[in-house]
């Protein structure tokens, strides 16, 4: 069974900076894509960054050249390093996993950015 746990969230100024975390279990982690989405209230979830299994990256216009998405096979984690947070970025944070043509999702982590 596949499971995602989020942790690294939490409440930071504007301009600060957040890593965000996501262990995976129950799967070969190398073989899926991962991603990052967020949510805020009362809006859809979005895409934030992702991930392939070969290492390429995307972005959301939003957060390029501020946030940073990498991976670690080895410790099957993958990471969301956020640099110059702005209250807009303040949302929960979803860890996603394409795998074996199905997705999966963890609980979510609120990061939350102060003026």
């Amino acid at each position: 069974q596949v499971h995602l746990v989020e942790s690294g969230g939490g409440l930071v100024q504007a301009g600060g900076s957040l890593r965000l975390s996501c262990a995976a279990s129950g799967m070969i982690f190398s073989f899926a894509a991962m991603g990052w989405y967020r949510q805020a209230p009362g809006k859809q979830r979005e895409l934030v960054a992702g991930i392939t299994v070969g290492g390429s990256t995307n972005y959301a216009d939003s957060v390029k050249g501020r946030f940073t998405i990498s991976r670690d096979n080895a410790k099957s984690s993958v990471y969301l390093q956020m640099n110059s947070l702005e209250p807009e970025d303040t949302a929960v944070y979803y860890c996603n996993a394409e795998y074996v043509r199905r997705g999966y999702w963890g609980q979510g982590t609120q990061v939350t950015v102060s003026s």
